[in-house]
């Protein structure tokens, strides 16, 4: 099987599975947005994982839910793989991170990156004007736009001329939202627009 050292294509090739120095070698590498004008929606993660990183693609590491919650909430009409993200914008949905560099952990990042991020996902906004923008982690939405009493689904600002909605992170590390109320908030979502 091919791994993200050799160079292949993923979208292409389909799965890939890094090795250890793949992921090793990782570590601050960015990956491309899916983003277009006029997105019904456009995603924000908080940053890639070091698989993410090594494939270059939004959401890949095994366990993280991102994808399942889309279908299960009606963003899709079948469970897409993070190779097939492309596929997401002919649904006007985009995908982006608040701050796009690969860590093993959101726990590097600090207050900086954050408030960093804030400032070039605004950018983002403004250029593309997505309908909503949908921050899936409510602490890195709270931190990046020092709004710490935000709570889940729709707030009340706006990032310019978009809708914010604040969405539990899907990583499958983090266990506070098991899939029918990570799905549950996706959905409604989905049904506000």
């Amino acid at each position: 099987m091919p791994t993200a050292a050799e160079g292949t294509d993923p979208i292409a090739t389909g799965p890939m599975r890094p090795t250890p120095a793949d992921l090793e070698a990782a570590h601050g590498e960015s990956i491309p947005d899916l983003i277009a004008p006029g997105l019904d929606v456009l995603f924000v993660g908080i940053n890639p994982s070091l698989w993410s990183g090594a494939v270059g693609l939004h959401f890949a590491r095994p366990g993280n839910r991102f994808w399942r919650a889309l279908h299960e909430a009606g963003f899709t009409d079948r469970l897409l793989s993070p190779y097939e993200g492309r596929e997401l914008l002919a649904r006007r949905i985009g995908v982006t991170n608040l701050v796009n560099r690969a860590t093993a952990s959101a726990d590097e990042l600090d207050l900086l990156d954050y408030q960093r991020g804030a400032r070039r996902i605004t950018a983002k906004v403004r250029r593309y004007q997505p309908k909503v923008v949908a921050f899936v982690g409510m602490g890195a939405y709270r931190l990046a736009f020092g709004r710490p009493r935000a709570r889940g689904g729709r707030q009340a600002e706006q990032l310019g001329s978009a809708h914010i909605w604040v969405l539990p992170n899907p990583s499958g590390r983090t266990a506070g939202y098991q899939m029918p109320a990570l799905a549950r908030a996706f959905r409604e979502l989905r049904r506000s627009l």
